[in-house]
């Protein structure tokens, strides 16, 4: 397995951007390639997906350690990945959201298409630190 950790500081409170990454359905505002979201019972989602210029579902399971502001997910059936998103308060308006990514190369490569090896890392990694990005222009600009 390899692991990828990414951080971005969005201006908003830990209250907010932790309220913001529970709104699955918003998803396709902020993750690249999410066409489709909705939470559904049991404190799991439903992911429609396109990567790589194929379409596909994907299923995953969250769960929460609220005290400690860490969203945990995995995916159900497959591509098998797995991550977090953990929230550090920088101040009463600011917030430190990291996300961390669990996934086998093989399997994504597999799964999604794209290159191989050190190419593909850097691929996971644009995309990962994009979509942070693009999380941190969503919950700025919904206050």
């Amino acid at each position: 397995m390899s692991t990828l950790e990414e951080h971005v500081d969005v201006a908003v409170s830990i209250d907010e951007a932790w309220e913001s990454l529970h709104r699955v359905e918003n998803y396709p505002r902020f993750v690249d390639g999410v066409r489709e979201a909705r939470a559904e019972a049991g404190g799991r989602a439903h992911l429609a997906i396109e990567a790589g210029g194929r379409a596909r579902a994907c299923d995953a399971e969250l769960s929460d350690r609220g005290g400690e502001r860490v969203m945990e997910w995995r995916t159900t059936g497959g591509p098998e990945l797995s991550g977090s998103f953990s929230l550090q308060p920088i101040d009463q308006n600011s917030t430190r959201v990291q996300a961390r990514l669990e996934y086998d190369p093989d399997t994504v490569r597999s799964t999604f298409g794209g290159p191989k090896g050190f190419a593909q890392a850097n691929a996971i990694e644009r995309v990962v630190r994009s979509d942070l990005n693009q999380f941190k222009e969503y919950v700025e600009r919904e206050r």
